[in-house]
């Protein structure tokens, strides 16, 4: 069975697709105007093992905002599309993900319930000339929302010895911890052919 997604949003702010192979390579192909929102990305297709287009046109003469939430509430919606009844996945995925001084840790449920929990350290406002770091937690939110997930990132640590955590890394290992905790939950589990992984019978 297909476990893909095509998913366009358009609206007077903001043009996204998104098409999305859970089963895929790692393969990607980004564009978002925001060239570290870009990178980003391809960590979630790189490191989930998914094959992920992502083409906005957004209105980043306001700002990056519109941009970075819209192709945020797109992405997720084209997981909980490929997802289907989400019959025979293994539902629940974590990683701990470390980067250099940085240590983050990533559970997600494929629950079908949004709720997102998010914690980390006060950041540089800005990576890049563009990238808002106001803008992560957003992100997750308006990911987990469409997603219909229940998502928590948590930063364990950070800082250098005597200095201020790294913007690039903190939020670089949050996106590769999400990616590897989604690998895992999306995944087939062979022990679970066909079924739905909830008492409940659906999800």
């Amino acid at each position: 069975m297909s476990r893909t997604a095509r998913i366009e949003r358009i609206t007077k702010e903001t043009n996204v697709l998104v098409v999305l192979d859970l089963d895929g390579t790692g393969q990607a192909e980004i564009s978002t105007g925001v060239g570290f929102y870009d990178h980003m990305l391809h960590q979630i297709a790189r490191h989930g093992g998914f094959d992920l287009t992502v083409r906005t046109v957004g209105d980043l003469e306001i700002d990056a905002h519109h941009t970075m939430e819209d192709t945020a509430l797109a992405l997720g919606a084209a997981f909980d599309q490929a997802l289907g009844d989400k019959a025979g996945i293994r539902r629940y995925g974590s990683a701990t993900v470390p980067m250099d001084e940085v240590l983050v840790r990533a559970a997600v449920d494929l629950s079908g319930r949004p709720y997102v929990v998010h914690d980390e350290p006060v950041l540089a406002p800005y990576i890049g000339p563009v990238y808002p770091t106001s803008m992560t937690r957003h992100i997750w939110e308006s990911f987990g929302q469409s997603a219909r997930i229940t998502l928590h990132v948590d930063v364990l640590r950070a800082a250098r010895p005597g200095g201020h955590p790294d913007a690039h890394h903190v939020v670089e290992a949050q996106f590769k911890a999400v990616s590897r905790a989604l690998r895992e939950a999306t995944a087939i589990d062979p022990r679970n052919a066909g079924v739905v992984p909830s008492t409940k019978g659906a999800l």
